[in-house]
């Protein structure tokens, strides 16, 4: 979902954010005339808009942040009766889409992470590049930022940042975090991403912020991300008609090693010869899925140095065959699980 800057009108304004790849999601998505496309995460409508003025479709407009939500609505009233703006998370897409009275739908896009809408407020306590409360929620309730960093013990601060983060110095940030609570409580964005990188240090040369790890970790344990991305895809999976179109967007590398397995094992051939399958558990193990590109899709480089923040995005795309979905094996698809519950 990260966005970078555009001129186009949308969500019933100018549009400040445009999704990565938008002309290569279009051609994956390829929306038709009389179709129903579910944009599972709405953000600042880029997609949702595109789709729209492409052909003559409907939009299921999905998103959890109460912001998305109020953009989605006034965007809504440029395409009557066209674009259905719903309050809720992806995963849940097909009892969103049942209750709008469709039991299937002809495409389903997907823009991971957190968008430049979300990241250029400082209120929202998602960036490190400027100052703002310890927040990190994309929806409504639930701990904050600062809740997990003021309360977990060191040992479950550093199993989040190591497992969510891929943050090989966790115990250290971990162990600094604790102490510096034991002062006083950790409060803002600045706070946090000064004490990593006190921790880390900093190369001249370096492209990221030494905090990067750590907020991602802490915004993808808030907000259960991989949780969500993974049943979201069974959800898609289930949801879509023969011949409907998966496109996901991912920023990094966990995200985007679940769409890579999920993707992976939904269009491999049956793991033996099929003859000496029984009917039913061959049928199970067709391929639900058609790869349309092998390898995934990057930006270009005039659109990365147009927006920076798309120099990590990939697009997986897919193709809905008419085999029944599979089982959802979360392991399998390398969920990262946690040793504690909060």
């Amino acid at each position: 979902m990260m966005a970078g800057c555009g001129s186009s009108a949308a969500a019933g304004g100018p549009a400040r954010h445009i999704p990565v790849m938008l002309s290569e999601v279009l051609a994956a998505l390829d929306p038709k005339d009389g179709e129903i496309i579910v944009d599972g995460t709405f953000g600042a409508g880029g997609y949702s808009q595109a789709v729209l003025d492409r052909a003559d479709c409907k939009v299921i407009a999905i998103d959890r942040d109460p912001e998305a939500f109020r953009l989605s609505g006034l965007l809504a009233q440029n395409y009557p009766g066209r674009l259905l703006a719903v309050l809720g998370r992806y995963s849940e897409m097909e009892a969103i889409a049942a209750s709008e009275g469709f039991n299937a739908v002809d495409g389903v896009t997907l823009d991971l992470g957190v968008s430049s809408m979300q990241l250029d407020r400082p209120e929202r306590g998602f960036s490190f590049m400027q100052d703002g409360p310890l927040d990190m929620r994309m929806g409504e309730g639930g701990l904050s930022a600062g809740d997990v960093l003021n309360t977990l013990s060191e040992q479950e601060l550093a199993e989040i940042l190591w497992k969510l983060g891929e943050e090989r110095r966790a115990r250290a940030i971990a162990k600094a975090i604790v102490a510096r609570r034991a002062e006083q409580p950790i409060a803002t964005t600045g706070e946090l991403a000064d004490l990593v990188a006190k921790v880390l240090g900093r190369k001249r040369d370096e492209t990221k912020h030494p905090a990067t790890r750590t907020f991602q970790a802490l915004r993808l344990f808030l907000n259960e991300e991989l949780d969500e991305l993974a049943n979201g895809l069974a959800a898609a999976e289930r949801l879509l008609k023969a011949r409907g179109r998966l496109a996901i967007v991912t920023f990094h590398s966990l995200e985007d090693r679940i769409a890579k397995r999920f993707l992976a094992s939904r269009s491999a051939p049956p793991p033996r010869a099929s003859r000496h399958l029984p009917e039913s558990e061959a049928k199970i193990f067709a391929p639900s899925f058609q790869l349309l590109n092998r390898r995934p899709v990057e930006p270009d480089k005039k659109e990365i140095a147009r927006n920076p923040r798309a120099r990590s995005a990939r697009l997986r795309a897919a193709l809905r065959t008419a085999a029944p979905a599979h089982p959802l094996d979360l392991a399998a698809l390398g969920v990262p699980r946690l040793g504690f519950a909060v």
